[in-house]
């Protein structure tokens, strides 16, 4: 990707809207252990990393999407970048809820999406792909073609990639697990001692457990 996913990784951990603490692990709402931390929404407080992303999102899009119609953001963390996208790329734009409103008139998805359009769904973060991949499903019950989704950072994790395969969904990040770790030890972010631990978490997150730190 011309060393897009690199310099990503590297301002991703520049603002730590990517922490690594190898030796502090955090929890994750699901319960998860974990050496990393990322969160997305950090970008869109630095208007020179913000800027960046999106025009590495068009970039990519205008190469890997030829046809289409709508950018749609999967809720809440992909709003504001498929906003600034879909603005850059002058498309409609929608957005996808984790499910439709118990209130007003149920939707799962906001905005105008009419039958039989071609989606680009924009992501931030790509863990199992659980999601994502409802996201997907509510824009196919609304008649309309996914024709792949595109986030700015995968765990790389094996369940994600079985799971879309199983959707038939095209994924493209922007960058990755592998990549951020790389950047991690050539920004002595980290250090090469704690690069079996890191891999070690990425095979097995679900099992990892705070006694292996």
């Amino acid at each position: 990707m011309s060393q897009i996913d690199r310099q990503i990784a590297n301002k991703l951990l520049q603002i730590k809207a990517i922490k690594l603490q190898p030796t502090k692990h955090f929890t994750w709402a699901s319960g998860w252990f974990s050496p990393i931390y990322c969160d997305n929404r950090k970008t869109l407080s630095f208007p020179e990393v913000r800027t960046f992303i999106k025009e590495a999102f068009v970039k990519t899009i205008s190469e890997n999407f030829k046809d289409f119609d709508v950018i749609a953001g999967v809720a809440t963390g992909a709003i504001a970048q498929g906003v600034l996208v879909a603005e850059a790329m002058n498309k409609p734009f929608v957005y996808v809820r984790s499910q439709a409103k118990e209130h007003g008139m149920g939707n799962q998805i906001e905005g105008q999406l009419d039958e039989n359009k071609k989606v680009v769904v924009i992501e931030d973060l790509i863990s199992t792909g659980g999601s994502s991949l409802s996201a997907v499903r509510a824009i196919r019950e609304a008649n309309c073609e996914v024709v792949g989704m595109i986030a700015i950072f995968t765990y790389n994790f094996q369940k994600a990639i079985d799971n879309f395969e199983k959707e038939n969904v095209k994924l493209i990040t922007l960058s990755n697990y592998d990549v951020l770790i790389e950047e991690a030890i050539a920004m002595g972010y980290v250090s090469n001692s704690d690069l079996n631990l890191l891999k070690e978490w990425r095979l097995d997150p679900e099992n990892w457990k705070k006694n292996q730190i």
